[in-house]
Order: C-alpha cells, then sequence, then structure tokens
C-alpha cells in the first residue's frame, strides 16, 4: 500500500512512525506502554501495562471491574482472547421477573447488571501466554499514578461530569469518582489510592487475587450487602476463552474480528455486503459512497441484534452470517438511492478503550477492554477501588432469543478488537471504541485506507456517520453540507442524538509499513480523545 499522506479532513493529530509503538485514548497509558517497550518488554508487555494505566486515568470508560478482548499477531499466527464476563449462577429469567416486574429488559445500573469481570483474567491470560516482563512490573505504573494522582484531561473531564447525575447514587460511586461532591474539573489532581494497592494485590498474584484472594471477597461481600448476586464461586470459576478470530476477505485484506458474543461480525457483515456492489468511480466523502455503507451497516445490524449473542447459544453459526451466498442475496435488498428500514434475514443453517501496540520483532496487539455506559453499573467497591462494568445490560428476558440471561452465560458484547492480515501476514491492529459505533468505525476507515489509499491518520480524520435504528442516522459536523442534504433526500433521517459518553467513537490504529520490519510501523490516534500514538 502507498498511502497518500495528504491529509485533507481537520486535524490536531500526525502519523507517528517508529519501530515500537503504542496507540491509546490517553497520553499517560500509552507512555506506561512504551515505558515496557523501552525497558526490553515486547507489545503485550506494553499493551497490560497500557490497559492497566488506562483504569486509572480514563475511568469513565474502563475500570479494574471491566472485560476485554485481543487479537494477537505473535509473529507467526493470529490468536483470539475473549475475557467477557459470565452471569452470576443465580441470574435466569424468573430472578429478574421477581425483582422487577415481568418484561423482556434489564436494569441500566447497579450491582444486577455486574457480570463477573473478566479483564484482569484477560490480562493474566494475555501475559501467560506472550508477556516477557514480570506482570507486576507491568503494573507497576498504573499504581504509581493510582497513588499519586494525575491531572484530569479534558475529554476524560467532559464525559465524567456527564455521568455524574445519573451515577451520584449508586453504592461507592461518589466517594470514589466524586472527591470535591462533583466531577474533577480539567487539570485538578484524581488519586485512588485503594486501587493501587489492588493493582499491586493483581501483580503479585498474577491476577488470582481479584477471582480468590482478598479483592474477591470484598466484591463478594459488597454483592451481597447491596442485593446483588454475585458470590465468590461466581469469581472462582470464571476463566477467559482462547478462540479462533472470524475473517472475512475484503480487496485483497482480510478482516479479523472475535467472534461472538460480541458485535465484530457487524463490520464483516457489511464489508461482505459493500462486496458485492459496485463501488468504481465513488469518492470516499461523497453521499453515494456513504449511503450505500448505511445501507450495508443496516443489513448487518439486523442481522446481528436478531441472531448474535453467546457462541454456545446461538441458533445459526457466525459462518452462515458470513456465507457469500446469503450476503449476495443482502446486498440485492439496497437500493442506491433511496434509504431503508431493513428486518433481519434467514442465513442457511449451518464506556470502552482500546487500544494497540506493537514491537520491532513483528508482535502486533488488538486490545479493547470496557466497562460499558460510562463508568458502567455506577458500583465502586469502597477499599479496593474497583468499579464495576455493567454487561449485564447486554441480555433479554425475551425467552425465544439466544441473547436470554441465563447462568454462566455471556451476554451481547459491543467491545470488539480487530485485526487486518494481507495474504496471511500482518498489516494492521486497529480499533475504534464506542458502542454500536465501533462495527461502524471499523467499516468507514478500513474502507478509507484499502479502498482510496488513505492514511491512517486521516482515514482516522475523516467526518464519520453513525447508524442509529431506523432511518435515524447521525453525522458529524464537519460533513460537507450537500452531502448531508443529499443523504436527505435519498430519506434518511439526520439526526443529532445526544450522547456524551460514545459520541463518533475513538479510533488507534497501527499500520505495519514493511513485511521484513525494516521500515517498522504508522500509528495513529483519534482527536476525539485526548490519547496519542507514541514510539520510538
Amino acid at each position: 500500500m502507498t498511502f497518500d499522506w495528504n491529509n485533507p479532513y481537520p486535524t490536531v493529530r500526525i502519523p507517528v512512525l517508529a519501530r515500537n509503538v503504542v496507540a491509546t485514548s490517553h497520553p499517560l497509558a500509552a507512555q506506561a506502554g512504551l515505558r515496557m517497550l523501552a525497558r526490553g518488554g515486547n507489545a503485550i508487555d506494553a499493551t497490560v501495562a497500557a490497559a492497566a494505566a488506562i483504569t486509572i486515568v480514563e475511568p469513565v470508560s474502563c475500570g479494574l471491574g471491566s472485560d476485554a478482548f485481543a487479537i494477537v499477531w505473535d509473529g507467526q499466527k493470529l490468536h483470539g482472547l475473549n475475557a467477557s464476563g459470565t452471569a452470576p449462577a443465580a441470574w435466569d429469567r424468573a430472578y429478574f421477573d421477581r425483582k422487577y416486574g415481568e418484561g423482556n429488559d434489564l436494569p441500566q445500573r447497579g450491582w444486577d447488571t455486574v457480570t463477573v469481570p473478566g479483564m484482569v483474567a484477560g490480562w493474566a491470560a494475555l501475559h501467560e501466554r506472550f508477556g516477557s516482563l514480570p506482570f507486576d512490573e507491568c503494573l507497576a505504573p498504573a499504581a504509581e499514578l493510582a497513588e499519586r494522582g494525575h491531572a484530569v484531561a479534558p475529554i476524560v473531564a467532559h464525559k465524567w461530569a456527564a455521568q455524574v447525575p445519573v451515577l451520584a447514587d449508586q453504592p461507592g460511586f461518589a466517594q470514589a469518582f466524586m472527591p470535591h461532591g462533583r466531577a474533577p474539573r480539567v487539570g485538578e489532581r484524581f488519586a485512588l489510592p485503594d486501587a493501587a494497592a489492588t493493582l499491586r494485590r493483581i501483580g503479585q498474584t498474577r491476577g488470582r487475587d481479584f477471582y480468590e484472594g482478598q479483592t474477591a471477597q470484598r466484591l463478594a461481600e459488597h454483592s451481597a450487602a447491596h442485593g446483588g448476586a454475585m458470590t465468590q464461586a461466581d469469581l472462582a470459576g470464571y476463566a477467559p476463552e482462547w478462540v479462533e478470530p472470524l475473517a472475512m476477505d475484503y480487496h485483497g485484506y482480510t478482516l479479523h474480528e472475535i467472534p461472538p458474543n460480541g458485535q465484530g461480525i457487524a463490520a464483516q457483515i457489511a464489508l461482505g455486503i459493500l462486496k458485492e456492489i459496485d463501488l468504481s468511480g465513488l469518492h470516499p466523502d461523497s453521499a453515494q459512497f456513504r449511503h450505500l455503507q448505511i445501507e450495508a451497516m443496516k443489513l448487518a445490524f439486523a442481522d446481528v441484534y436478531a441472531h448474535v449473542a453467546d457462541i454456545r447459544h446461538m441458533r445459526v453459526s457466525p459462518q452462515s452470517l458470513l456465507d457469500p451466498a446469503y450476503l449476495a442475496e443482502r446486498a440485492r435488498l439496497i437500493d442506491r438511492d433511496r434509504a431503508s428500514d431493513p428486518q433481519h434475514g434467514l442465513p442457511p443453517t449451518g464506556g470502552t478503550i482500546y487500544l494497540t501496540a506493537a514491537d520491532e520483532r513483528g508482535m502486533m496487539v488488538s486490545f479493547i477492554q470496557s466497562n460499558y455506559m460510562g463508568f458502567g453499573s455506577g458500583v465502586v467497591v469502597p477499599g479496593i477501588g474497583v468499579s464495576l462494568q455493567n454487561r449485564g445490560h447486554g441480555f433479554t428476558r425475551q425467552a425465544d432469543h439466544a441473547n436470554c440471561v441465563a447462568p454462566g452465560k455471556r451476554p451481547f458484547q459491543t467491545i470488539i478488537p480487530a485485526f487486518l492480515t494481507r495474504d496471511g501476514r500482518p498489516q494492521m491492529s486497529f480499533g475504534v471504541m464506542g458502542g454500536n459505533m465501533q462495527p461502524q468505525g471499523h467499516l468507514q476507515t478500513l474502507m478509507r485506507m484499502v479502498d482510496f489509499g488513505q492514511s491512517p491518520q486521516a482515514a482516522c480524520d475523516a467526518p464519520r456517520w453513525k447508524v442509529n435504528r431506523g432511518l435515524s442516522v447521525d453525522v458529524e459536523a464537519t460533513m460537507a453540507p450537500d452531502v448531508v442534504a443529499d443523504l436527505e433526500a435519498r430519506g434518511h433521517r439526520i439526526e443529532s442524538i445526544e450522547d456524551p459518553y460514545m459520541d463518533f467513537g475513538s479510533g488507534q490504529f497501527i499500520w505495519r509499513l514493511s513485511d521484513d520490519m525494516e521500515d517498522g510501523y504508522v500509528a495513529a490516534s483519534d482527536s476525539r480523545r485526548d490519547g496519542q500514538a507514541v514510539g520510538f
């Protein structure tokens, strides 16, 4: 690939070219990862250090009680890791019917949204298999940040303040995250010393303290005291899963995503549909090109929301959703001139942070962790500094749906790391965080690079659209007015839905410049967050 290094879009970032790189949504987390690389560690060591640090410096998006997924190129092949949590043993439809009355929805906040947090076990599993530095050394920068404190970054402060009115009454939230009776302001020091001690215990026990030690005991006690169902047995019985990433070929490259329970397959479905459509002669910023992408994405979401769940409970296979004949059939539903509100098909049977790191030996890591919906459940356990995700809200109580809540089951997840290969060789580790914006961001940025040769930073900076439900589509303010008017004329209902947490997502990208590693990588970081790409 020969990129056009001209960036036609407004940006406050420049590409970073180096042989060892880390890109995250917060500079201090990126620098924590870089410390590991500078000490001779590899991309996994850098990933764990950055991931741990970001639980402290961007707590809106993740905490120690989060979930995670990863795709790793180890120098020879790809590996996928699903470190998303499972439902407590007591959770079933009857449990929620008794507590909340009959219906299909689950609560949004509080202990009854917390599945077993998988992130810490995910760090440990990645490090045990691929890490090189001592595990506790990788967590040291995060512990230092938690103990000494740091100055709160601008976008983090904005998103933090937006969640306070919703979460102030959740157990432990105000004590941990409202140190002055409010959210910290930009530049104010924030510390979480209880988390520092927990991080050190996690480091010394290679993660087991969180599931079997003092931290696990405190989690279970707090759950019981506040009407939750999670027990020490639920925590002790948890383990992440190594999985084979799904693959979708596209114009000489292959997009890899983690298989369900995540929504990464949505990007692959949309890409597979667009393979069936003539895109020749279109400009990436044109209304026609965006219309076709939007329509393909809506078809993908219709299938994902109908069929995707814990893979052990799905009634159609992921492979059937990616079947070329089925995708060609779905592509024929697209009208090149009119917006539609598609329904799901029936295929043949058969709050989030993203970061990426790569080293000069060729190891590349695509990693994502999240608490969901901005501070997750809102629950923070005093004395250990653990804020907990609310991934249980991703279940349904609809009995005939594959995603119906059940003991030990993984809920539908929004967080998805991505990886691109070319002829079986690594090309790019990347991701775009932000709820259901994630597969949409994967699709938009990837096609700009692969089909139009835009550099990773330009592809990242370009104005984005976001499919909601029905005919509703959000567009960024930087999108050309004539393009917006054209989309509206096609029947798209252009709206601006207030969402202070998700917005239009935030991406991090590392593209390998040569097969022999002589040229290293180019890294890009999204200006929609406080992030940074760094390297040496």
